[in-house]
């Protein structure tokens, strides 16, 4: 239609705005990651969650595999016991670049905590040059931040409290990198179930079948806020692994996990003697 009003004797036309079509509401596409790699320390590897016959450990890593639809060639998983975020940094960040993953989980932390030459800001230098550099080569990462662990491994009093002060000292470096790379972070203190011992496999270092399936449930999550697309949610029904038998239990502890114990434990008491010193001049002030 066609209107004209005269205005002061002046004839003026008005158009109407041509009929703009409305637009259809675009819904995101989810990304298909197509390649995956775990770095880290023993956790990472997955122990706590073998395979039968002595297939070795299956864990969180094939877990986020699976779920993310990621086939065995764009697997990678260069991690390996005992790693700190040094070893993430100079030992598994460069055969993982040359992965090119679309998506790298980060699972490692808790061996600086029981070392004496412990330092934050070094860890977040690593950290923060391991999160660079993945992203620099396009991939999303996704590191975690730790629950307070002696709240799982029974420890006298003094020796629990030097450890949960260790563990706030990590996960305040790992805040700071994470808040100023803005990735995102799984936090293992607010995950369901954390601390239920169902969750930690007998020797209370490592998470059981069950653990390493609620981590990769907690990454998927994670991922699929970030836009990836999850073919498969992680079921959190144990299946697929092999049930460790008591004797398996009782080698474990005696020819590792006493072993593993008496060396960190040596590590890490003068620290604990710090703060236990340092307690009792508090209560003595």
């Amino acid at each position: 239609m066609v209107i004209t009003v005269t205005v002061i004797g002046i004839e003026v036309t008005e158009f109407p705005e041509p009929h703009q079509p409305r637009r259809p509401h675009l819904v995101p596409v989810a990304r298909r990651a197509r390649r995956l790699a775990v770095l880290g320390d023993s956790t990472a590897v997955g122990l706590g969650d073998p395979l039968p016959r002595r297939g070795g450990w299956r864990g969180v890593g094939p877990l986020v595999a699976a779920a993310l639809g990621v086939e065995p060639d764009g697997y990678l998983n260069p991690s390996f016991t005992g790693a700190r975020m040094s070893c993430v940094r100079t030992d598994q960040l460069p055969v993982t670049l040359a992965h090119r993953p679309d998506v790298a989980l980060v699972v490692v932390g808790m061996n600086d905590t029981l070392r004496p030459d412990f330092d934050a800001e070094a860890i977040a230098a690593d950290l923060t040059a391991v999160l660079r550099e993945l992203a620099a080569v396009g991939t999303t990462v996704v590191p975690v931040r730790y629950h307070d662990h002696a709240k799982v491994f029974r420890l006298p009093s003094s020796i629990r409290r030097a450890l949960s002060a260790r563990v706030a000292e990590l996960n305040a470096a790992i805040d700071a990198v994470v808040e100023r790379e803005g990735v995102p972070c799984l936090d293992l203190a607010t995950m369901p179930g954390a601390y239920d011992l169902a969750a930690w496999s007998v020797d209370r270092l490592h998470p059981s079948e069950l653990g390493h399936r609620m981590l990769a449930a907690g990454f998927t999550a994670l991922l699929a806020e970030s836009g990836f697309e999850v073919v498969e949610p992680v079921s959190l029904t144990c299946s697929g692994g092999a049930e460790p038998s008591t004797v398996a239990h009782l080698g474990w502890l005696v020819f590792k996990g006493i072993p593993w114990l008496w060396r960190r434990g040596g590590e890490f008491l003068p620290y604990a003697v710090a703060i236990m010193w340092h307690s009792f001049r508090q209560r003595t002030r």
